[in-house]
């Protein structure tokens, strides 16, 4: 067992962070697998649109896009959401799609001690190359797969430490 370094975090700053980590775990939850899975879902259904080549049945085409658009509003709302609580306020990015996705990605790993910046690029590198090359590789949606993977890997070691300390100071009961 370890032990702590430094000063213990006050009662006062983890009440303070319980709406972060219920965001967090919002996020969690369903904003990432709803932003990316709505994402992934909309690239490929432009790609088989009716009227294209391999094209999909209407019915479906309209099915499916309003079920990715919903996908993608409910992780919207939710990065918003967890954006606001990362950075105490509302700002214009917390609203719009993908951008909030890698603006709460920066500000995430700048929390836990790393470069943001080079995080927010990576995933946006992995997002871009998904996008352009998923209609002549179709494999690369293992690029998709890792961005959501490592979103979620980096939000669940955040929310883990701020329930450590809400749970040592016992704000959050454990049943």
């Amino acid at each position: 067992m370890t032990r702590a370094y430094g000063e213990p975090a006050s009662k006062d700053s983890v009440l303070a962070s319980l709406g972060l980590i219920q965001a967090l775990s919002r996020l969690t939850k369903y904003g990432v697998l709803a932003v990316f899975a709505g994402l992934g879902l909309i690239v490929n259904l432009l790609q088989h649109w009716p009227k294209t080549s391999h094209p999909v049945p209407m019915w479906f085409a309209v099915t499916a896009s309003n079920m990715a658009i919903a996908m993608l509003l409910i992780g919207t709302l939710c990065f918003a959401v967890a954006l606001k609580e990362l950075e105490g306020k509302w700002t214009v990015t917390s609203f719009i799609p993908l951008v909030n996705v890698m603006v709460a990605s920066s500000l995430i790993a700048e929390r836990l001690g790393a470069k943001g910046l080079r995080r927010a690029f990576s995933e946006t590198l992995l997002v871009a190359l998904f996008i352009v090359q998923s209609k002549t590789q179709p494999w690369i949606i293992v690029a998709l797969i890792i961005a959501t993977y490592d979103n979620l890997r980096w939000t669940y070691g955040l929310y883990d430490q701020l329930m450590d300390v809400a749970l040592a100071h016992n704000i959050i009961k454990v049943q």
